[in-house]
């Protein structure tokens, strides 16, 4: 694979903004999770095993980062992706970490 040094450079600072944010396990989880589709806090809450206001503070960091959304129904704040580039970064984390590994023949 070769690499376009000069293009990675001037988007090195973008990249390593979305990758500080991703490195967090828990951010990390969230975003796995709204991979799926939009989620409310509670149900996000519920599947990372965090409480509502820990999940808070990691959900205004990736809101900040312009890495989700949110769209209000009520008193319910459902979040969603808003990057396509987390989704392209969760695509890979996936197939080299969570598909399955095949054994030669």
């Amino acid at each position: 694979m070769t690499l376009d040094t000069e293009k990675l450079e001037e988007n090195a600072e973008r990249a390593a903004c979305l990758l500080g944010a991703m490195a967090n396990a828990n951010r990390l989880l969230v975003l796995c999770n709204l991979v799926k589709g939009e989620m409310s806090v509670n149900a996000l809450a519920e599947n990372v095993n965090l409480s509502q206001s820990a999940l808070s503070q990691h959900l205004a960091k990736l809101r900040a980062l312009d890495l989700v959304k949110t769209r209000r129904e009520a008193q319910t704040i459902y979040y969603s992706i808003a990057s396509h580039e987390v989704s392209a970064v969760l695509e890979t984390l996936y197939a080299l970490y969570c598909a399955p590994v095949l054994e030669p023949a």
